[in-house]
């Protein structure tokens, strides 16, 4: 019996004293944790889809809090509302950002771009990538095996049966970048949603030179440089036979779309262009007439008569 009690005796002072240790442990390095990182975290939408530049939703927070700043932070799934409820619970002023949406800068469909062998394997893009350029003559154009569709976490995104491209679905988009991180040809990019939805881009990553290009898809940019020469804000760029439009720069004029001699260039949600009247080219330039010579006077000699007492 006396050998039981020590035994429980012993093992409750050795219990004690590690409770003492865990205790001014505990107290010693303890990690403080500001209340307003679970407050921000409430109001995002636990997407946890990274387009945000942060793991997850609540690395966001996390970065919100300590940063003191909402300068170059912005949840692509909430927008405007959800940044604005974080910006009331931090204190802060929240910056206007302007709405994004992904687009796919190929038009290599089946009618451009005709196949020339067919993929058997893996349907993965990555895959494919790692293993050829294509089914096509383009090696910079879209695989087709839909690795951005499986990507997206919202439905924004689906393959066109017909043509083999991707489509973005505008309304469901939330600009999370998940399809551009997705995509092994880096033919989907974030641009801004533009007024009244409207946009213009180079829908081509083709970078070979211009018969190349031309053979491998009827509608890839050539690089002629025509829409750069008609461009008077200096928005379109030539680089590696391809050409790229700053949307900072564009005024959505429409020039280079009618320059464009490959149709390239996309002009997205524009009304139709009025046909122009008839004669208006030449009401423009008016034909010059020649000029005419001076008509000659011609003098007709005077006959004098007398009367005809003189006679």
């Amino acid at each position: 019996m006396n050998v039981i009690l020590i035994a429980v005796i012993s093992l409750g002072a050795i219990a004690l004293v590690l409770a003492a240790v865990l205790y001014v442990a505990s107290k010693k390095f303890a990690v403080y944790e500001d209340p307003r990182i679970a407050q921000v975290s409430e109001v995002l939408p636990q997407a946890n889809c990274g387009g945000c530049g942060y793991p997850g939703c609540s690395g966001f927070a996390d970065a919100c809090v300590k940063a003191g700043s909402l300068e170059g932070k912005l949840c692509p799934v909430g927008g405007q509302p959800v940044m604005e409820k974080v910006a009331e619970i931090l204190g802060l002023a929240a910056e206007v950002s302007e709405p994004k949406v992904a687009v796919v800068r190929c038009n290599g469909t089946c009618a451009n771009r005709p196949r020339l062998n067919q993929y058997d394997s893996a349907k993965s893009c990555a895959i494919a990538a790692a293993l050829y350029g294509g089914e096509t003559g383009c090696s910079f154009g879209c695989l087709g095996c839909g690795d951005c569709v499986a990507a997206c976490q919202f439905g924004a995104i689906k393959m066109n049966e017909e043509t083999g491209i991707p489509e973005v679905d505008e309304a469901k988009c939330t600009a999370c970048a998940a399809c551009v991180k997705a995509c092994p040809k880096n033919i989907i990019e974030i641009r801004p949603t533009g007024k009244k939805s409207r946009r213009i881009y180079v829908q081509c990553v083709n970078k070979d030179k211009g018969a190349v290009a031309r053979k491998a898809c009827t509608v890839a940019c050539i690089g002629c440089g025509k829409c750069v020469k008609v461009c008077a804000f200096e928005a379109i760029t030539l680089e590696n036979n391809l050409a790229y439009i700053d949307y900072n720069k564009c005024k959505s004029c429409r020039k280079c779309e009618e320059a464009c001699p490959q149709g390239s260039i996309i002009a997205l949600n524009f009304p139709p262009r009025k046909p122009k009247a008839e004669g208006e080219a030449v009401a423009a330039k008016p034909a010059v007439k020649p000029t005419e010579a001076p008509a000659q006077k011609v003098e007709t000699p005077t006959v004098e008569t007398k009367p005809a007492a003189e006679a």
